[in-house]
């Protein structure tokens, strides 16, 4: 009963993935897509590079990772994410960001997925324990070989209060 409910929330969470990507004439192949996460302040970034040759539904989103520490797969792809962005991927490389991430260390996923006619392709994060939820789908699934990173935006440092600095007589006049 637990693999079921596993294996259909991840298929639910592809699912909405595969019903945003266009049709396309796709001969998928393991190495078509790749993922590369950063953090620039409080956004992570995930260039996503597509060779596949056509426009491919992709999304990114952040799941905490405290102290670092990789949670469960079901606690990533169980609970859903309130970080994350997704869209269209042109041929080429194409920026996904999420913006506003507050402080904290998260581990990145990213999944894109691509339907042509009866067939669906997904590309998604390696993460340890993932293959028991994809083993039970009736996609072709290929997992990336970047696996999934653990990202970690800093705190931001307020500025200095420019009124404080003039008034202690240490600004030159």
């Amino acid at each position: 009963m637990r693999t079921t409910l596993r294996t259909l929330t991840i298929a639910s969470a592809c699912t909405t993935l595969a019903l945003v990507a266009p049709a396309s004439a796709l001969a998928a192949e393991p190495g078509d897509i790749t993922f590369s996460f950063a953090v620039d302040g409080t956004s992570v970034t995930n260039t996503i590079t597509n060779s596949s040759g056509t426009v491919i539904g992709c999304g990114t989103s952040l799941a905490p990772a405290p102290n670092g520490v990789l949670p469960p797969v079901l606690e990533v792809i169980g609970n859903g994410q309130s970080l994350y962005t997704n869209g269209d991927t042109q041929p080429g490389s194409t920026v996904q960001t999420i913006t506003d991430v507050p402080a904290g260390s998260y581990v990145a996923l990213a999944s894109c997925t691509s339907v042509d006619g009866d067939t669906t392709t997904a590309w998604i994060s390696d993460y340890p324990g993932l293959d028991e939820f994809l083993n039970g789908l009736p996609w072709t699934s290929y997992k990336v070989e970047q696996s999934s990173t653990v990202v970690t935006v800093e705190p931001s440092t307020p500025a200095p209060d420019l009124g404080s600095i003039l008034d202690s007589g240490s600004a030159a006049n």
